[in-house]
């Protein structure tokens, strides 16, 4: 199930950019820091209460008759249609504006759950202006300072309340997957390919979104969901019009999945894009396959023909040294019928636990083939560790002091974990914790 997605409108400089940036700033800084790994700042995740949510930043919206002001209300009023929740941002030292009723009108016909936040109350002097904001008809007006994070914890616990109902709490053994890449890798092509196997197609679902449509089929007695996804431009075309907002609607499909295929173009080799879209599936944590696809372009391929590619793949996306390969071509189908096979066993791959005792077992042999690290005179001790979470699987390992636990060891003992259990195609989260 896709997460509620959140969206940050209001007119320009009030403070929207810098309120994304604090609430998404706790969920970024607990993201693995790995090379290759980048964000476009439209778009992040967001967590409060153990809530998670979709979060995006818009342009602000003008009124005026200026082409660009047109093409910034336009986007703004795409994110306002894809939203659940909508935080509308007006600024306390200028009071109610005409601009900040205008865009309130867009809202109100939106009909969506809005929030208001009064941003830049930085002492409590300016508490008492907040009132006025009553007038735009929004509800209760929260007084927040995006600079420093004051309020902003109360704003979110009016954000969450809007959440709609989760229907996936409900047991469901479909797997979702989505296709994601840059534009003319072949996505579409592979979906239909798939449906034109000796497949049943159950029923097609209407998308969320209109960039995506959801298709229900089966293979292997298998229950499937696949969603085809626009594809991602560069980002500097991202700012041109609405389509930089099928990158959001992107996002939402990765959200929504248990296991995502990148797409790759054999012809056109691999592009910088290619790793800033991996990285989106990277940093949700969601079960990754890369798939690459017109194969059959390659001339006079053989086996060390793939053995080059493959390596040249690990090489550029090092942070996906978990994910597994496939070469097909949707073209001719080569190795297509291979797919749903691999999708189920990363899905079951990403909801795999492992027994505290047998792992406990696995990290000690660790610890003994190489010895925890020393710093300063002093040395890490490892104490215990449990899994704590599936999709992706996370593990907290108790120690004497987390800052001892250096990257590179936390990265072994993750290698030794992946050598004991196969983890192929899902990410693997380590939380150091000091024990008490």
């Amino acid at each position: 199930m896709a997460n509620p997605i959140v969206a940050i409108v209001g007119r320009p400089n009030v403070g929207k950019s810098t309120l994304f940036n604090r609430v998404a700033g706790e969920r970024i800084s607990i993201v693995e820091d790995t090379p290759g790994v980048t964000r476009d700042r439209i778009y992040a995740h967001g967590e409060w209460l153990g809530k998670h949510f979709s979060l995006i930043d818009t342009g602000g919206i003008e009124m005026s008759d200026q082409p660009l002001s047109t093409q910034i209300r336009e986007q703004a009023e795409v994110a306002i249609d894809e939203a659940d929740v909508i935080v509308m941002v007006v600024d306390v030292r200028s009071g109610v504006t005409d601009a900040d009723e205008q865009v309130a009108q867009i809202l109100y016909r939106s009909d969506k759950p809005v929030v208001l936040a009064v941003n830049k109350v930085d002492n409590p002097e300016r508490r008492s202006d907040v009132y006025d904001f009553y007038s735009l008809g929004l509800g209760e007006p929260y007084p927040v300072s995006s600079v420093h994070g004051v309020g902003v914890g109360d704003l979110l616990d009016a954000v969450i309340k809007n959440f709609p109902e989760n229907a996936a709490n409900e047991e469901d053994d479909t797997i979702h997957f989505s296709l994601i890449g840059r534009p003319n890798v072949g996505k579409s092509s592979i979906v239909n390919a798939m449906l034109g196997e000796d497949r049943v197609i159950v029923s097609n679902i209407a998308g969320t979104t209109r960039d995506a449509i959801d298709t229900h089929f089966k293979a292997d007695g298998r229950e499937f969901t696949m969603v085809d996804t626009a594809g991602i431009k560069k980002k500097g075309k991202l700012y041109e019009n609405t389509e930089r907002y099928a990158l959001m609607r992107s996002m939402r499909a990765i959200d929504g999945s248990d296991v995502v295929l990148v797409v790759l173009n054999a012809e056109e080799g691999i592009r910088e894009l290619d790793k800033h879209i991996a990285g989106y599936a990277h940093e949700a944590g969601k079960g990754i396959i890369i798939v690459v696809n017109k194969w059959d372009t390659i001339p006079d391929r053989d086996q060390r023909t793939m053995t080059d590619f493959t390596n040249l793949i690990r090489q550029e996306f090092q942070y996906l040294s978990y994910a597994p390969i496939i070469f097909v071509s949707a073209k001719t189908r080569q190795r297509l019928i291979k797919l749903p096979k691999m999708i189920e066993e990363v899905y079951d791959h990403c909801r795999r636990r492992i027994q505290s005792s047998v792992l406990n077992d696995v990290i000690m042999d660790a610890i003994a083939a190489n010895p925890t690290p020393s710093t300063n005179g002093r040395r890490l001790r490892v104490y215990y560790a449990t899994q704590v979470a599936i999709e992706p699987p996370t593990f907290v390992i108790f120690v004497n002091d987390p800052d001892l636990m250096h990257f590179s060891y936390a990265r072994y003992l993750e290698n030794r974990i992946r050598q004991a259990f196969d983890f192929s195609g899902t990410p693997i989260h380590l939380i150091k914790r000091k024990r008490k």
